[in-house]
């Protein structure tokens, strides 16, 4: 019987097809994400004739299968959502700080909570920036992420020091101030700090003069008063911020000048000015000295009064970011896929033929091209990641705010010397 010493293939039983099969796709697949996508599932089979033709199938076997084809179309595809969704991710954060996080599974879908972020165009919201202003606006007393509360105690005759920290805290836990109301604050002070942030005898009534007894008739510029005008009076025009402290110093000087009453606030302790008698207050609710404070909250406490996104988005990783779908990956995504998938396969088939090196043969040895095509392989991978990384930077939304800035200052340079059409009628 003779010797076939001319077999179809020198270096291996298994041969890439020409073609590939939409039916065979899933089960070969590692992880199975895009099974249910009936154009990936095309896609993957498109491939297989892809790598066939792109590698020479035609002229020389290639030791790879098609689910090999089909496991490196996967990869590519999840390769192409990381690197979207990491370039979005920078996009977005500082809008999305505290915003809700989803849930996942390990093939990286979302299991609960918002779905779809990766795919919207968040409001700009100045996020960060914003988070700052909040805690400023916190320590000045004017709201923020942190609930503000007010307290009031009677004072006591002939007691000039009073504690806040102690009177504030009982009022806590009893979930009762001086005069037997119910407070908004009970049960959260314990043995934390509270932050003072305003001190106040009588409720300020600053509109009834800022603009005199009778609704500010004769009032002119900077508020001086005339009887009567002769012909040298002089009316200013002042900007309205001017008006503005004018009020803000006003209501300052009725909270403890018109009371006769002035203190001073070290730490925890509240001096008032002079020491109170029996005939320093009012009966009822005007016998109060009131403060307006916040409880000093740790970076991760919440307080269950108010939204502060804590349990939120933090960084990249609790973006509610999933896998792209595939759907909506467009015709520069799909070419940037098919690439990097032939990549992927001229790497496998390096590691293949790495296993061999040289191959006997009757007379002679083979010597296979693996060294070559590792290198190449990976090199085109590093190549198509770093041009895909490059042209996302580029489109990022500071990239995108500037280029307009340029094309507005263009279009004005050219509006310049552009002569206006004059109307002849």
């Amino acid at each position: 019987m003779p010797t076939n010493l001319n077999p179809r293939s020198q270096t291996s039983a298994i041969v890439l097809t020409s073609t590939g099969s939409t039916s065979k796709v899933a089960a070969a697949l590692p992880f199975g994400i895009y099974t249910g996508s009936v154009a990936f599932l095309s896609g993957a089979s498109d491939q297989v004739a892809y790598v066939y033709k792109k590698l020479g199938g035609d002229v020389v076997d290639i030791e790879l299968t098609p689910a090999n084809v089909y496991s490196a179309y996967e990869e590519a595809v999840l390769e192409y959502s990381y690197i979207v969704n990491l370039h979005q991710g920078k996009n977005v954060l500082s809008n999305v700080l505290g915003s809700a996080t989803s849930s996942f599974n390990s093939k990286g879908n979302i299991t609960s909570g918002p779905t779809g972020s990766n795919l919207k165009y968040p409001r700009f919201s100045l996020g960060y920036s914003r988070r700052v202003g909040d805690a400023a606006a916190a320590a000045g007393g004017f709201g923020g992420t942190i609930p503000q509360y007010s307290a009031s105690f009677s004072p006591t005759k002939d007691v000039q020091d009073y504690n806040l920290q102690t009177i504030i805290k009982s009022a806590s836990d009893s979930g009762v101030d001086v005069g037997g109301d119910a407070i908004n604050y009970a049960g959260k002070v314990g043995n934390k700090r509270v932050i003072i942030t305003k001190v106040y005898y009588k409720s300020p009534r600053a509109m009834w003069r800022f603009y005199g007894y009778y609704g500010g008739i004769g009032v002119v510029g900077n508020y001086s008063t005339y009887g009567q005008f002769s012909d040298d009076s002089t009316f200013e025009l002042i900007p309205t911020w001017q008006n503005k402290l004018q009020a803000i110093m006003y209501e300052d000087s009725i909270y403890t000048r018109t009371s006769h009453y002035s203190f001073e606030l070290i730490n925890d302790n509240l001096r008032l000015y002079p020491t109170p008698s029996q005939y320093g207050f009012d009966d009822g609710l005007n016998s109060r000295i009131w403060v307006r404070f916040y409880v000093d909250l740790q970076p991760y406490e919440l307080d269950g009064t108010t939204e502060t996104g804590i349990e939120g988005v933090n960084n990249l990783n609790t973006l509610p970011f999933d896998n792209i779908p595939f759907k909506n990956i467009n015709s520069i995504g799909q070419q940037w896929v098919r690439k990097y998938a032939l990549a992927l396969c001229k790497e496998m088939l390096g590691q293949i033929r790495g296993k061999f090196t040289t191959l006997p043969i009757p007379g002679e040895s083979v010597t296979l091209n693996h060294g070559d095509l590792l290198s190449q392989a990976k090199e085109e991978q590093q190549t198509l990641k770093d041009k895909l990384m490059e042209m996302l930077k580029e489109t990022e939304y500071v990239a995108l705010a500037k280029q307009d800035q340029e094309i507005a200052d263009a279009a004005t340079n050219v509006l310049k010397v552009t002569p206006l059409p004059i109307f002849v009628g």
